[in-house]
């Protein structure tokens, strides 16, 4: 099936987030995370692609995987900096070959020991350019990346005009950043949709589960920490396991007060734990159905 599809009822979509591991993590424990996170039938997982493809092979595996084995839709990331032309259909046909018809098409981040200048490289400079070219090969549903306080590298303005170039060239839906504050989501949204953006935008949600998790998720993200979260910080910040509870129920709450707002989707960062996951899709089951 391609995801676009299932934009096409009233029922919220729910879908998780995974990352292929690295090599210190045991790949059988990976596996029953997967397995624990697809009793909770998520309409698709995402599996993400290291910088500069550094995981390509994995992310194939695993969401052939998921696809094949689990009966559960999955979309694949594919970055394109620093790529040609010729590798990312190479990667396309690897996709093909394994039932996968799902696809995040994103730029991608600079890979370690490379510069800026890895962006003058390749054959895309842009996530639209990427978009386009899986376009052309109409074996894929296209999601695409956007940011509900503004990308870090552009403005208001400039955001919104890259994201519907994205939909002009082919996205099917957008999936966002991490946020915290859903306020920023809905207000995003209302500007989107001014400028015809009329691609279903889905809420990304992460459990937050500890302090430090947060100073990082920030610095990396740009988000920001809104009082009622800052709030949980200062009273629970410094007991591990009341900050975890705290963040689990933090997540729910922010769920259900997006699908009662008639978000199209949520997409849960799981951060390969499923834990947390179990517990907030226990709070909110009733607004899944």
């Amino acid at each position: 099936m391609k995801i676009k599809e299932l934009f096409e009822t009233n029922k919220t979509v729910f879908s998780f987030e995974i990352f292929p591991p690295n090599d210190k993590f045991p790949i059988d424990k990976f596996y029953d995370v997967i397995n624990d996170l697809s009793q909770h039938k998520p309409d698709f997982i995402s599996v993400t692609y290291g910088a500069g493809g550094s995981t390509r092979n994995k992310t194939v595996e695993i969401a052939s995987h998921i696809k094949n084995n689990l009966n559960i839709e999955t979309v694949a990331h594919l970055t394109c900096v620093g790529s040609t032309k010729e590798e990312i259909q190479n990667i396309l046909a690897q996709l093909k070959a394994n039932n996968i018809k799902n696809i995040l098409a994103l730029r991608g981040d600079i890979p370690k020991g490379e510069t800026e200048e890895i962006f003058d490289r390749g054959d895309f400079k842009y996530s639209s350019d990427l978009i386009q070219e899986i376009k052309n090969h109409k074996d894929f549903s296209i999601a695409a990346a956007f940011y509900p306080e503004v990308h870090h590298e552009t403005n208001d303005i400039l955001d919104l005009i890259h994201l519907k170039n994205k939909v002009e060239k082919g996205a099917d839906f957008l999936i966002s950043q991490v946020f915290f504050d859903n306020n920023t989501f809905y207000k995003f949204k209302e500007n989107a949709e001014k400028i015809g953006v009329n691609a279903p935008l889905v809420a990304g949600i992460m459990p937050v589960t500890n302090a430090a998790q947060i100073r990082r998720i920030t610095e990396l993200c740009h988000c920001a920490v809104p009082k009622k979260l800052e709030n949980l910080l200062d009273k629970f910040g410094h007991d591990d396991e009341s900050m975890y509870k705290a963040g689990v129920v933090y997540a729910a709450e922010q769920i259900i007060e997006l699908v009662s707002n008639d978000v199209k989707g949520i997409h849960l960062y799981t951060m390969n734990r499923s834990q947390a996951v179990t517990e907030i899709l226990n709070m909110v089951n009733f607004v899944r159905k």
